[in-house]
């Protein structure tokens, strides 16, 4: 798979609702995954979406979740700029360009779903999310 480039947009508690109105306008297959599935059943977070994917016949690709507990939900911040692949090599690489200067949030490191996941914001403010998955070959 090549590495794709996308947005990722975050909500405060209506991710559901708000991917299935873009799955509307844009058409397109959307999977979404809760908290409750990821391991995080209990809780008033277990219903809400960890991650959504909406891949369109278009080629678009929209991602978004609700904010995690613990984290706040800030509007006019809430997006961040996905890469993800599964060509370590080059996305390390853009990991590394990305995070000098910055500040990481999440170092990328492999995580519960069993992918290479980390988040920084780069030098001029802009937030970033890498996840490297296993080969699909």
């Amino acid at each position: 798979m090549a590495s794709r480039l996308n947005p990722y947009l975050s909500f405060d508690g209506d991710a559901k609702q708000a991917m299935e109105f873009y799955q509307g306008v844009f058409g397109g297959e959307l999977r979404l995954n809760t908290f409750g599935e990821s391991g995080q059943a209990s809780g008033e977070h277990a219903g809400k979406i960890m991650h959504a994917m909406l891949e369109t016949t278009a080629g678009f690709a929209l991602m978004g979740a609700d904010t995690p507990p613990g984290t706040e939900y800030t509007p006019g911040t809430s997006f961040s700029v996905s890469v993800s692949g599964d060509d370590e090599s080059e996305l390390r690489g853009y990991w590394d360009k990305l995070s000098e200067g910055g500040s990481v949030a999440v170092p990328l490191e492999k995580q519960m779903w069993g992918d290479v996941f980390g988040m920084c914001t780069d030098r001029f403010g802009v937030p970033w999310m890498v996840n490297i998955s296993e080969h699909q070959g």
